[in-house]
């Protein structure tokens, strides 16, 4: 008697997990046979297109760069952005980070980065409209469980400042019950002390060999994660310097961009 064939089972929906501290992130599914591929087909795998896209992204990392270093410059020599209240202040929230940096006991620090390095997975999360079904953190590490993950989830607590974001959302809402204009000095405190502490800890994790970078190809990672926190310090900077504008910023990029092609042109012909 010839038997019936069976049906092929349903894969269950891909389940991922994001860890911090060893910062893993993996999914979790049922195996199923895949279709055999086509012949003549080619297929690229992810890491290697990510790769090409990273190389592409180079000049615009570069351009920026040399856009936004030297406006920095011109606004703190010649505009005397260094004598404001919000440059000051930011440098001092910075440099009160760097002393707890090296005073604290590091579990605390490293507690409360890993708490805000899942917090940000999980909003970004939330953001892509996932769902987020477990939250973990502990003193050595942590996780949270999605149905849901890509680049910008993985990448997320490497330019996503989000204690920053929280000192930024708390002001907003201050603004609602009084002038919050007498505290604006305390914010950039704040924001000098919380971005700082993001930085610090971003570099400090990266050569750790954080999958959160790996999964996606680390120069892809790596390239994303600078240009992200650099279009934050861009925002940043011209929020506060008095004589910048987006018009002037968009003017200097252009030149850049015009000089790094006739750069490379004239490289290129020899």
């Amino acid at each position: 008697m010839s038997r019936s064939p069976k049906r092929p089972r349903k894969a269950k929906r891909s389940v991922h997990r994001l860890q911090a501290g060893s910062a893993t992130l993996f999914g979790e599914a049922d195996r199923f046979e895949a279709p055999a591929p086509e012949r003549n087909r080619l297929v690229v795998p992810t890491r290697v297109l990510n790769t090409v896209i990273a190389v592409f992204l180079l000049p615009l990392a570069a351009v920026w760069s040399m856009s936004f270093f030297h406006l920095f410059a011109r606004e703190t020599v010649h505009h005397r952005y260094w004598a404001t209240e919000e440059f000051w202040f930011f440098g001092l929230g910075a440099l009160l980070w760097m002393i707890a940096f090296f005073g604290i006991p590091r579990r605390v620090s490293v507690f409360l980065y890993v708490y805000g390095h899942e917090l940000t997975h999980a909003v970004w999360v939330w953001l892509m409209g996932g769902r987020v079904s477990a939250f973990e953190v502990r003193p050595d590490g942590g996780h949270i469980m999605t149905n849901k993950s890509n680049v910008w989830i993985a990448l997320s607590p490497y330019f996503y400042p989000i204690y920053s974001v929280l000192v930024m959302v708390l002001y907003a809402i201050g603004w609602m019950f009084c002038d919050m204009t007498p505290y604006t000095r305390w914010l950039f405190l704040a924001l000098g002390f919380t971005w700082t502490f993001h930085m610090s800890f971003t570099l400090w994790m990266i050569p750790k060999g954080q999958t959160d970078l790996s999964f996606h190809g680390t120069f892809f990672s790596l390239v994303v994660i600078y240009i992200m926190n650099l279009a934050l310090l861009t925002a940043l900077l011209l929020l506060t310097a008095p004589h910048l504008t987006l018009h002037g910023f968009g003017r200097e990029f252009l030149h850049n961009a015009v000089e790094f092609s006739s750069w490379v042109a004239g490289y290129l012909r020899g």
